[in-house]
């Protein structure tokens, strides 16, 4: 048996995703830009996609900017909105809970010449709103928190964030990382506070390649790539039609029924949070109840590092991950959980187990299971 149990990390494309890319690549292959009949039918995918996201997240089609994913997003939303308005001043203010196409961001406009508040976590791996009020100064202009934290499923303020900035009386931009957020719950930007958006396809069953920015018409905010003048001039190259349709109609899949879906995840994890708990020594990472999301658990082994542990859960068929997958190419401490001040052994014992829509109570069962044979095995072989 299989249990694919690194959704976070990615999801399988949904058949009826792939199918519609399909349709798009082999029938409506045109280039959008282009007058005749051929570019027609490829730009009226772009239409109906920015026509969808746009009701969902209850903004407006002129708002909604297609990229090749959350890197991108968030690339796009940090550096084009700091570089649009250094004038206003040159403070930023982010979390040390950042993924990490936050944070280097948030690093190279450091290199720039910008000033950068790291707001510290709880031991739940939360921001504290008074931290944030107390780091906002005159030179203030951007704020980035993420919704949902990747490795542990900490929810961050953001509706607090988002009505603490508008009462600050200083007009200073709000950018959300939604993209372990969105799909499992319902975003509205105008009516949070929030100017700025990413969101990323492959983690709602969408394809790789493919995201989307909300930017609040309102918001100054200049390209980082330059070329064809395509969306506006903001985000240059010829679009990815099948990609825009994809993550539209991963998207449109997600939302149907979201209540029950999110349920379920809530089920799934409780049960494995429950099998957790009846093995000796683990421990659970953040907050574990509905205040937190409802796919990712965060869980140390201590005695066992993440690694080795991981390795064999995969011969045994089990996928998933040490940290964030986007920086497993480069082994380090998890400054998530460092922040969050966990010892060291629990930050280098940690595993990420995260589910979808698709997870069934079976695979999270044959988790426990193997883990259950494995950790005695593998503690007596490191403890001799």
């Amino acid at each position: 048996m299989e249990a694919y149990l690194d959704n976070s990390a990615t999801t399988r494309c949904l058949e009826r995703v792939t199918d519609k890319m399909v349709e798009v690549m082999r029938a409506d292959f045109g280039n959008p830009s282009s007058m005749h009949t051929k570019g027609v039918e490829a730009e009226k995918y772009i239409r109906e996609a920015k026509a969808f996201f746009a009701r969902n997240l209850k903004v407006q089609e002129k708002e909604i900017y297609f990229t090749s994913g959350g890197t991108e997003s968030n690339n796009l939303a940090l550096i084009g909105a700091a570089m649009a308005n250094r004038r206003k001043g040159n403070h930023l203010i982010t979390t040390s809970l950042e993924h990490a196409s936050v944070f280097s961001p948030m690093k190279y406009l450091e290199g720039q010449g910008f000033r950068v508040t790291y707001l510290p976590a709880d031991e739940s791996g939360k921001i504290r709103t008074e931290d944030l009020k107390a780091a906002i100064c005159e030179d203030t202009i951007l704020v980035s928190v993420m919704y949902v934290n990747n490795e542990t499923g900490a929810v961050q303020p953001v509706d607090e964030t988002g009505k603490l900035l508008r009462e600050s009386g200083r007009d200073i931009l709000f950018h959300v990382d939604a993209i372990q957020a969105y799909g499992k719950y319902r975003i509205h930007p105008k009516r949070e506070g929030i100017h700025l958006l990413s969101v990323s396809g492959h983690k709602i069953h969408g394809p790789k390649g493919s995201g989307l920015l909300y930017v609040d018409e309102k918001v100054k905010i200049q390209p980082i790539l330059f070329g064809g003048e395509q969306q506006k001039g903001l985000r240059s190259g010829t679009e990815n039609v099948p990609g825009i349709a994809g993550i539209a109609e991963a998207a449109a899949a997600c939302y149907e029924d979201l209540d029950g879906k999110v349920e379920r995840l809530y089920q799934l994890k409780e049960r494995f949070v429950e099998g957790i708990s009846r093995l000796p020594e683990a421990v659970v990472n953040g907050e574990t109840g509905r205040g937190s999301a409802p796919h990712i658990v965060n869980v140390s082994f201590p005695g066992v590092r993440s690694e080795v542990l991981l390795h064999a859960l995969e011969d045994k068929g089990v996928y998933v991950s040490a940290g964030s997958a986007c920086s497993s190419n480069k082994p380090s401490p998890s400054h998530t959980l460092t922040a969050m001040g966990l010892s060291k052994e629990r930050v280098e014992s940690a595993l990420r187990f995260s589910f979808c829509f698709e997870t069934t109570q079976e695979e999270i069962d044959y988790c426990l299971q193997e883990l259950s044979e494995l950790l005695p095995v593998l503690r007596r072989y490191v403890r001799r």
